[in-house]
């Protein structure tokens, strides 16, 4: 047997534990019904700038409401060679690079393309222009804590004391189970990069889980809940509650309230990557 085919049955019996491995549980029903998932194609868009219109990023709405004052998690789609005129923002956001390659930076900065996997911070008030390579367009997660997220003019720029930050995959803190407890012994080869907030206690924060090819285990949160959104890499999820299993691509997403274990594997012959908000402690099983 070729080692390709070796390696699809691999991938698919990792796929087959992970989905029946999901602990049962006492959950009640309010922990069932808070379960959601949502693949890349059932998002559906909207003009980010409604102003511009089409010519304007595209905005997909995996929670909140980016109109309103609440936490909010969307997906941005950037045409090729799209290119912001210079403007602030009245919120500070945070954003992940999913596709493509994008450009966020000061108007008078050089050109410094992020690839997927890069973590970017935009604070409030900064004046800074945003691009797509040409050629190849871009897509994004962005999330914002607070709202409404407004597109204003540079003349209206301020000094909130933040610093943005740009930080490619590579360069993130990567902690396996010796060094965070989140991690159990079990999960072979699974990490974590902190990307913002506490995850001690009750806080929020932001980070990135990495899980290696063949991967198959479960994850979910302590505390409040936990919200994710695939990065990188082609995904296997069930969860108590949903009748099947769903393939989840970059720019899939799942949610639920705390306690409610995530069943997932790592299908790529490639590392998955995905962006996990958290409130407080989350497992890795």
């Amino acid at each position: 047997m070729k080692p390709a085919i070796f390696a699809a049955l691999g991938f698919a019996l990792a796929s087959l534990v992970a989905c029946e491995s999901i602990e049962r549980l006492t959950l009640n029903q309010e922990q069932l019904d808070s379960v959601r998932v949502v693949t890349p194609d059932q998002v559906s868009y909207v003009p980010l700038n409604p102003a511009r219109g089409d010519a304007s990023p595209q905005a997909g709405v995996l929670w909140g409401d980016i109109r309103e004052d609440v936490p909010s998690g969307v997906l941005l789609r950037f045409a090729e060679g799209f290119a912001s005129p210079p403007h602030i923002h009245n919120i500070t956001y945070r954003a992940v690079v999913i596709s493509g390659e994008i450009h966020n930076d000061d108007p008078s900065a050089e050109n410094m393309w992020m690839g997927p996997g890069t973590f970017w911070t935009q604070p409030a008030g900064e004046i800074h222009i945003t691009s797509a390579r040409p050629g190849l367009g871009g897509t994004a997660f962005l999330e914002i804590l607070e709202g409404p997220y407004l597109v204003q003019p540079g003349d209206l720029a301020f000094d909130n004391g933040e610093r943005p930050l740009n930080l490619v995959s590579s360069n993130m803190m990567w902690m396996s189970s010796d060094e965070f407890n989140g991690i159990e012994a079990d999960a072979l080869g699974a990490e974590i990069a902190l990307l913002w907030g506490d995850l001690s206690g009750g806080e929020l924060s932001g980070s990135m889980l990495k899980l290696p090819p063949g991967f198959a285990g479960n994850v979910w949160s302590l505390n409040e809940g936990i919200r994710a959104v695939t990065i990188q890499g082609e995904m296997t999820h069930a969860a108590p509650g949903r009748s099947s299993k769903t393939r989840l691509g970059p720019g899939g997403f799942f949610s639920s309230d705390e306690g409610v274990r995530h069943a997932i594997s790592c299908d790529s012959q490639t590392e998955c990557l995905i962006y996990v908000r958290t409130a407080g402690q989350f497992r890795v099983k």
